[in-house]
């Protein structure tokens, strides 16, 4: 029909000239003719006056430690994201808030989590910290760059609102928190092969296709959006994967690629992580790796190894996929000529998980809340529960995680896990990528940062103005900084960065870091220049600097609404 309409709008009056022009026409394939249109349409593209102002392409990873992919030390196969990092900057020291919601809440307003009303996660304590919903008194990153003009876009996981029905409240649901348009789950955590809550826009939907990967819908969503775009303005898009959070779900081509390469074991994979983030500058060798974690057995001694091994082949597969989608987002970005200047942000938003799924979480996973999981397949299958020897994870009717030993491995070469403000809860992969601004591809920046910088950068590069006050309410000032100096390898000038949850705490000011397990924990001190594994504790050392630390931390949790404690004895 279109050849029709294009042959119709070419027909001659009389003169000859236009007579060879239609056969011409007419002589042309369809596949002929559909090349002629793409090259038309991008030298369109071409032609299209340059925005002064980026694009802002936000990914995030869920539930990543700080050394799974290639281009921080791991031995997972994650070639676009490391061309990413060739092309772009890796921050070294960048730090998340140690669990799902808060890093969220933190991501997207530029607030400590507990300022949005996400201390915690989507229960409410009854307290202003600790809502389980964002608050009036924040703007997400989205607000304000719609206001400056950008198109604003999401995929993937939401996770910062208790509503997680139509039928609710629908007042912090992505399309009320300024994004034009939204495919993906309101809860935390689901099926990759048929998640809960999926939604686009307001309206829940079930995935239709047999094929359906949660991973690869995430990306598709990402190219359309791209796709559709008008280019006469920037965008901001936020694509918010699940991967590699549990379930541990992957297709068995994808998880085979990995079949035996962790035959070795846990120990001798921290062993070969960190000598490779050593040999890439991604860690100081005066920084020893830490003690194997006292509940991981020595790999000669762990029963079911056939199985233990099995649970990280379908974790390795998982990040694999992603690194897949980020690799097709950015060919759409290429071909339409925008990913010159099109500021990339990738990062996790915390730790490596060392959650073990147990019969226990059985009722909590079904008929919880959050709304996790389904009992059976689509194809009526009972999903089977939890981390057993006799079931292995990968297929759609097994719901388990890969549990403390691995995430010990992949938070090489750090102490603790998600949930802990230690560095192996805090501690993030950072890479960003912008060829029009960023002069030294490459290179590694030191400089320690946090999730609340986020927002202040995008507010600097998109020329946007943060308001004092949105739809009525008063907005708290954002507590970030921009990171647009350490393009340029200059310093921030900042005091301090903080950190609270579930009682664990921190401070980090300087080459110092305090910290914490639980709020009834004693203060540890570290010298993160000298020890940044958190090996030796020097409080008892040097008290008059625990005291101060501590003071500041205080000062704070009683500014950020940490305080009053909702936790009783934790």
């Amino acid at each position: 029909t279109k050849n029709k309409k294009r042959e119709n709008t070419m027909k001659p009056k009389s003169s000859p000239k236009s007579i060879k022009r239609r056969d011409f026409i007419k002589s042309l394939s369809y596949g002929s003719l559909g090349l002629m249109t793409f090259s038309l349409l991008s030298a369109s593209e071409q032609c299209r006056p340059k925005l002064k102002r980026p694009h802002i392409l936000l990914i995030l990873a869920d539930d990543m430690g700080y050394s799974d992919i290639g281009c921080f030390g791991g031995e997972i196969h994650t070639p676009n994201l490391d061309q990413l990092a060739k092309n772009g900057l890796r921050f070294t020291h960048f730090h998340n808030q140690a669990r799902c919601c808060p890093s969220r809440a933190s991501l997207l307003t530029g607030l400590y989590p507990h300022q949005a009303g996400f201390g915690h996660m989507t229960e409410d304590r009854n307290l202003v910290g600790y809502r389980g919903d964002l608050n009036r008194n924040c703007v997400t990153i989205a607000e304000v760059l719609k206001q400056a003009g950008y198109s604003t876009y999401m995929c993937g996981k939401w996770h910062l609102t208790k509503y997680l029905n139509p039928d609710q409240p629908q007042l912090n649901w992505p399309k009320q928190r300024g994004f034009d348009r939204f495919y993906g789950t309101i809860t935390g955590a689901c099926s990759y092969f048929e998640p809960t809550t999926l939604t686009i826009d307001n309206k829940r939907i079930e995935p239709e296709a047999e094929s359906y990967y949660y991973t690869g819908a995430i990306t598709d969503w990402a190219l359309k959006y791209i796709r559709e775009h008008d280019y006469h303005r920037p965008f901001f898009l936020y694509v918010a994967y699940t991967a590699p959070h549990w379930p541990l779900h992957a297709f068995e081509e994808d998880i085979e690629k990995y079949k035996g390469r962790y035959d070795i074991g846990w120990d001798k994979l921290r062993q070969e992580r960190y000598k490779r983030m050593i040999e890439l500058g991604i860690i100081d060798p005066k920084w020893k790796l830490t003690t194997r974690d006292s509940r991981v057995p020595p790999w000669e001694e762990a029963p079911h190894k056939e199985w233990q091994a099995r649970r990280m082949e379908v974790y390795a597969a998982q990040v694999e996929q992603m690194d897949k989608g980020v690799g097709q987002i950015i060919k759409e970005l290429e071909k339409k000529g925008e990913l010159e200047n099109t500021l990339i942000f990738f990062l996790s938003d915390n730790g490596g998980c060392a959650e073990e799924i147990t019969e226990s979480w059985f009722n909590w996973l079904l008929h919880g809340q959050d709304q996790v999981a389904r009992e059976f397949t689509r194809e009526g299958r009972r999903v089977r529960f939890g981390n057993f020897p006799h079931i292995f994870p990968g297929p759609a009717n097994t719901y388990a995680s890969y549990g403390i030993p691995w995430a010990n491995a992949s938070n090489t070469p750090f102490r603790l896990y998600k949930h802990w403000v230690h560095q192996g809860g805090i501690a993030t992969p950072l890479i960003v990528h912008w060829p029009a601004r960023i002069k030294t591809p490459g290179e590694l920046r030191h400089q320690p940062g946090h999730l609340i910088d986020i927002m202040a950068t995008c507010v600097d590069v998109a020329q946007a103005s943060y308001p004092q006050s949105y739809n009525g309410e008063s907005i708290q000032p954002y507590e970030g900084l921009s990171l647009v100096p350490t393009f340029d390898n200059k310093p921030l000038d900042r005091e301090a960065i903080y950190f609270e949850h579930e009682g664990n705490r921190a401070v980090i000011s300087g080459e110092w870091k305090l910290v914490a397990r639980g709020k009834d924990g004693p203060w540890e001190l570290y010298n993160l220049d000298e020890d940044r594994t958190e090996t030796q504790d020097l409080a008892p050392k040097y008290p008059q600097k625990v005291k101060q630390l501590a003071q500041m931390w205080y000062e704070w949790a009683r500014r950020t609404h940490v305080l009053p404690w909702p936790w009783n004895g934790t």
